[in-house]
């Protein structure tokens, strides 16, 4: 006895058919989409990591009123104004350079990011200290104590955030 509902007409194998050329095809357009590697040129990327690791006027300068702004941000306990100190700081050049430089084994390359970013961190601690000894902190902010305890949430921020920078 056939029903509307009799789906065993032999059109079985079509339907396999159609459905692996569709995933195949579902394949193709995901690899064509999140793949990078025909339009990244390593030499242009290996020279930005290695400009962006130095220390010079305008970086000191980007990085004084990245510290500043965030110190301010702290002060007046406000999420958005110490992320936005975060989005402008110039800390990830050396951070990215010491990644490269340990993964490629460039000694050089290593020396002065480690020499820069500890620059940029004196430079950072003594801008804080500074405005803090004019400013100082009335009480312990929400936010300055999200900061000293993290958890998960904030691993996972700084690792994906580390990777779409890579």
């Amino acid at each position: 006895m056939e029903t509307k509902f009799d789906f065993d007409d032999g059109s079985n194998d079509e339907l396999k058919k159609n459905a692996s050329g569709l995933f195949k095809s579902i394949n193709i357009l995901l690899k064509r989409v999140f793949s990078f590697q025909n339009e990244v040129d390593k030499n242009i990327v290996v020279n930005s990591i290695k400009s962006d690791i130095s220390m010079r006027g305008t970086t000191a300068w980007i990085l004084v009123c990245s510290i500043l702004i965030a110190s301010v941000g702290l002060n007046a306990n406000s999420t958005p104004v110490v992320i936005g100190a975060m989005l402008i700081s110039p800390l990830m050049g050396p951070i990215l350079g010491l990644g490269y430089s340990i993964s490629t084994n460039d000694l050089q390359t290593f020396k002065s990011s480690v020499t820069n970013f500890l620059v940029m961190v004196i430079i950072s601690v003594v801008t804080a200290f500074i405005f803090f000894s004019i400013f100082p902190l009335r009480e312990e902010s929400s936010e300055l104590l999200a900061r000293t305890r993290p958890d998960i949430r904030d691993v996972l921020i700084a690792f994906f955030g580390g990777l779409a920078l890579i």
